[in-house]
């Protein structure tokens, strides 16, 4: 499905907008406060782990098409942020839980503000 919908460029520039919309207007709510890109401040971002991963996947939008790019981003950074500094299985368990947990918060907050302010791109 992702595949459809990048392959189509005025579905991304779509996206891109709708994307940018729940987010700088702060719809997407993010441990109790408002998300919005343009006031974070740097240092935050890098202890958020998967807002840096959904920074990353929405730039790509601006450069890339190809679905493979945007795996590879969240390859690496599952490989940065969660493989490499588990120091043994347990610790690796650990962080993965973890980020899968708030990688899906955070898209089930993207989603939902996306519903609520009934973005074209959504459906």
């Amino acid at each position: 499905t992702m595949r459809i919908v990048l392959n189509t460029n005025s579905k991304v520039t779509v996206l891109k907008s709708d994307l940018h919309a729940v987010i700088d207007q702060g719809f997407v709510d993010i441990h109790g406060k408002p998300f919005q890109k343009k006031f974070r401040n740097p240092d935050e971002l890098e202890n958020d782990i998967e807002l840096k991963c959904l920074n990353d996947l929405i730039a790509l939008l601006d450069t890339s098409t190809d679905i493979r790019i945007f795996l590879n981003c969240m390859s690496s950074n599952l490989q940065a942020f969660v493989i490499q500094p588990s120091k043994n299985k347990e610790e690796f368990k650990k962080l993965a839980a973890n980020f899968q947990l708030r990688w899906n918060f955070l898209l089930t907050g993207v989603s939902k503000a996306m519903t609520l302010c009934r973005t074209v791109s959504f459906g």
